[in-house]
């Protein structure tokens, strides 16, 4: 490199270290495979080589349809390191969506697990722009498919030296798409150059109280690697030496006996895992592994009912919150120097906050006409930020994206307060406020509330047409004990007394359900609710 030439800020770069540093570090897969960080780094260099055996080129979208496994981890490295464009496509989308997205993204090649080769061969005749499909089975077992051409991930992952370009930053390497409930799911797009920025600012993010991550903790992540980045958190995890461990498919026992056996000590997820966790009938059993876990929440509000059972078991948990546009990073509720010496009740109320943005994320709360709101706690306005990681617009979407960065700034959607002491909580999603009267229910502050009485599993509130006042609130529960609506009532009024709520916030209609509908990434499904009530 001559004096003065660009270094370019790529994956290749920021990992050049990693191999030599942590060689002897564990990457596990439940209880199929581990390997040392050493040999992972092999096996990525052997996977990029197999791909280029096979005709994958620079700029080609190589797609990924798998559960959490060893496999995608090494796709997560070698696809973007290579020069290609990674897809995490979203397992949960119905059929048709999974195609929509996978056309519209230009997907050339597919790293496929076996058990969802009969979804794509039911409908194979739709898929004619592949160029070949790489596929494999934990269990090693012979695969015999009429997807053509078709490859052996075994067969093409040789022990083979692979030299990584050193890519322009500014290389596309990822693309994935958006939850879809307004319509159809939208692409988005992130370059080397914003992977980077986005890994160093949530390694550093994640070192202050009560996280305090070092090297010693075993990282599993709850989050589907489809689901952005699976918060970037594979990329930090490896960058610091972290024992990473993939559970596979969810399943609480599995989850459960590899926190056991791992000695696991943080993890990711959305409210509904630890809700599932939580209500594990055999988790008496693990009760010892559980104390001194540390989880942090984000892709929906953490219910602080749900954080005091957590709470009362020894586990930490922390809020975070990001969007599939952000890579997702803006902010975690870690302690800043307001709340560092807090009462441990104050601490653990702002610690299941929205939080406190992180390093180089500007983030502002605004009205209408882009004022900022004032920083006292009760004025409500929209989140919209700046960072170096943000995607630059929607993909093939000029329109969506015009919307997006109105006025040069990212339009989240998200209605939040900023406290005295700097930490915003999200009050609602724009689209999911509750709009009674000329004024705003925060349907996240109702159903904090509501997630507090003893007897709530889970609760979601949605608002339904009123002649008289537009809208008014009704809440979904999912009741864990003997409650009725009359509970539910004399709870939220105790909260009237003492000034957390108001009155006419309370729901005009409780609904107690089995379940609550759940989006392709883990959310209360709001639309579906809202579409139960129109029945």
């Amino acid at each position: 490199m001559e004096a003065g030439e660009k270094f370019n800020l790529n994956l290749r770069n920021l990992f050049i270290n990693t191999p030599k540093n942590f060689s002897k570090t564990e990457i596990k897969y439940k209880n199929f495979r581990k390997y040392t960080y050493s040999e992972f780094f092999e096996r990525i260099q052997g996977l990029a080589h197999g791909l280029e055996s096979i005709g994958v080129k620079r700029g080609d979208v190589v797609a990924v349809i798998d559960w959490d496994t060893d496999k995608y981890l090494e796709a997560y490295f070698a696809v973007p390191m290579m020069g290609a464009v990674l897809h995490t496509v979203n397992i949960r989308y119905p059929p048709e969506i999974i195609y929509y997205t996978m056309n519209h993204a230009e997907d050339k090649y597919v790293i496929l697990r076996d058990e969802f080769l009969p979804i794509i061969e039911k409908n194979a005749q739709l898929f004619d722009f592949i160029k070949g499909w790489i596929v494999y089975s934990d269990e090693g077992k012979e695969i015999n498919s009429k997807l053509k051409p078709l490859y052996y991930y075994d067969d093409i992952v040789k022990k083979n030296h692979y030299e990584f370009p050193d890519l322009d930053e500014n290389t596309t390497a990822t693309i994935f798409y958006t939850s879809g409930t307004t319509g159809f799911p939208k692409g988005v797009t992130f370059t080397h150059r914003k992977l980077v920025m986005h890994t160093l600012a949530l390694s550093n993010a994640v070192q202050y109280p009560p996280l305090n991550l070092t090297r010693d903790h075993t990282f599993m992540i709850l989050v589907p690697m489809f689901h952005v980045h699976s918060w970037g958190i594979p990329f930090s995890a490896i960058l610091n030496g972290n024992k990473y461990v993939l559970p596979g498919r969810y399943e609480v026992g599995t989850i459960l006996e590899l926190l056991k056996n791992e000695n696991v000590k943080f993890s990711a997820m959305v409210p509904s895992i630890l809700y599932m966790i939580l209500s594990a009938p055999n988790l008496e059993s693990y009760k010892e592994y559980l104390n001194g876990w540390k989880i942090v929440i984000g892709g929906a509000a953490l219910p602080r009912g749900l954080a005091m059972r957590a709470r009362s078991l020894g586990i930490i948990t922390i809020g975070a919150y990001g969007l599939s546009e952000t890579a997702p990073l803006l902010t975690i509720a870690t302690y800043n120097d307001e709340i560092q010496n807090a009462d441990p009740e104050i601490k653990f109320n702002f610690s299941i906050t929205t939080g406190i943005p992180v390093p180089m994320v500007n983030l502002r709360v605004v009205d209408q006409n882009m004022n900022d709101v004032p920083s006292d706690g009760k004025s409500v306005g929209e989140i919209i930020v700046r960072a170096p990681w943000l995607t630059t617009g929607y993909y093939k979407d000029p329109n969506k994206t015009e919307e997006l960065w109105k006025g040069g700034w990212m339009h989240t959607g998200d209605l939040a307060v900023i406290n005295p002491n700097g930490y915003i909580s999200i009050v609602d999603r724009e689209k999911d406020a509750v709009k009674s009267g000329g004024e705003f229910i925060p349907s996240l502050v109702l159903e904090n509330a509501i997630s507090e009485l003893k007897g709530v599993g889970e609760v979601a509130v949605v608002g339904k047409s009123d002649e008289k006042w537009g809208e008014r609130p009704v809440a979904f529960i999912v009741k864990t004990s003997n409650i009725n609506e009359k509970d539910v009532i004399e709870h939220l009024n105790k909260y009237v007394e003492v000034g957390r709520i108001q009155k006419w916030w309370i729901p005009d209609q409780i609904i107690f359900v089995e379940s609550i509908p759940k989006t392709s990434t883990g959310k209360s499904d709001k639309k579906q609710l809202k579409e139960h009530l129109l029945r």
